[in-house]
């Protein structure tokens, strides 16, 4: 298990986000871009761009914005529709 873990990490950069609209944003994730709309991912719409770009990726299918106290699977970005919103932004 120890092995597997060390190849994860020696493979993995940084994520980054590689641009922010009025409609949500994009993270890099090695060679993957993925798009986080403020639509799906609620969460994001008030927060600041730097709270927005500090992300982690402690574990393979795992992101986390600790700034932000949000942390999400890399299977609900990539399919959203699967994974209905947990709680809800107050206007």
């Amino acid at each position: 298990m120890t092995a597997v873990v060390y190849r994860y990490l020696y493979l993995w950069k940084s994520p980054e986000v590689t641009h922010v609209s009025k409609h949500g944003f994009w993270l890099l994730l090695n060679d993957e871009e993925l798009l986080l709309s403020f639509e799906q991912f609620p969460w994001f719409r008030r927060a600041a761009i730097d709270q927005i770009c500090h992300v982690e990726w402690p574990a393979p299918e795992h992101l986390y914005w600790p700034e932000l106290d949000i942390d999400l699977s890399l299977a609900s970005i990539r399919r959203p529709e699967g994974f209905p919103l947990g709680s809800r932004v107050c206007n």
